[in-house]
């Protein structure tokens, strides 16, 4: 399958006391993903959100197998794991790859489940996923080729 990855390095302001990665900002990166993904793949998209799409996280989760710490840079793979009329859900795979030998090892997974609505303000509906979207999503799905698209940021 195909993977939407951008590249992340850890700051400082990310980390806790400890040390370590505070967990919420997986969840940040989460959106970061998706939202570069929309900005290079559907921007389109960006504009339906700008007038009355919305795109809501309706659910969101992650496992963490391995500390994260400053000034470590990973690798946060996004693939389309569900596509439904209305629905998307996304995993993520946060990595750290060895530049030289190329080897990977999963610090974290999560996925994220989101809800496509049209409206303004309090008053939404549930709107089918627009077919620029899907198109953009289609080579990222899961069990659909072998590549990886990469962005840095």
């Amino acid at each position: 399958m195909q993977a939407y990855e951008m590249t992340h390095t850890v700051g400082f302001e990310e980390t806790n006391l400890v040390g370590n990665v505070y967990f919420v900002h997986y969840f940040r990166w989460q959106g970061r993903c998706r939202e570069m993904f929309l900005m290079e793949h559907a921007p389109d998209i960006v504009d339906e959100i700008r007038r009355d799409l919305k795109l809501f996280t309706i659910k969101c989760e992650c496992e963490y197998f391995a500390e994260v710490t400053a000034l470590q840079r990973l690798t946060i793979r996004m693939t389309l794991t569900d596509l439904t009329q209305t629905q998307l859900e996304f995993e993520f795979a946060y990595l750290e790859v060895d530049e030289g030998s190329g080897a990977e090892r999963l610090l974290a997974r999560g996925r994220q489940r989101v809800a496509c609505m049209r409206g303004a303000g309090t008053h939404v509906e549930p709107t089918r996923v627009p077919e620029s979207l899907r198109r953009a999503l289609e080579p990222y799905r899961a069990g659909s080729g072998a590549r990886v698209a990469t962005t840095r940021h």
